[in-house]
């Protein structure tokens, strides 16, 4: 299997799960703000980590992932119904915090420099 292959089908199965967990998943848990950020395959295409980053509390965040873990063979049917493909892969959902520790980045920067006009205060 090719690293090329690999991704595109990781590319498409990003968008289906997008799809899935916005349309398809029926639960009031998930009504947060919930994006999969990336989807990380195995070569052979067996296991997919989706990685998911969820707008809310820490509490809820962890709420909103255990949730998605029990739904993970709902959804691996309607990928598996979407996508062709002769396996459909496992699926587990990972919290990604990229966006929240780039957030915290941002108010950093901003707290050293509130002017933002790319000088250091003196």
């Amino acid at each position: 299997m090719t690293e090329q292959r690999a991704q595109r089908v990781a590319e498409e199965m990003k968008r289906e799960i997008s799809d899935i967990l916005r349309n398809e998943l029926k639960d009031p848990r998930t009504g947060g703000i919930i994006s999969v950020t990336n989807v990380n395959l195995t070569r052979d295409l067996r296991h997919a980590k989706v990685f998911i980053s969820i707008f809310g509390s820490e509490h809820e965040q962890q709420e909103i992932l255990s949730v998605l873990s029990r739904a993970a063979g709902f959804v691996r049917t309607e990928v598996g119904r979407r996508i062709r493909l002769r396996h459909t892969p496992q699926i587990s959902f990972l919290l990604d915090k990229s966006i929240a520790y780039g957030a915290h980045i941002n108010c950093v920067l901003h707290e050293i420099n509130p002017s933002g006009d790319g000088e250091p205060n003196e």
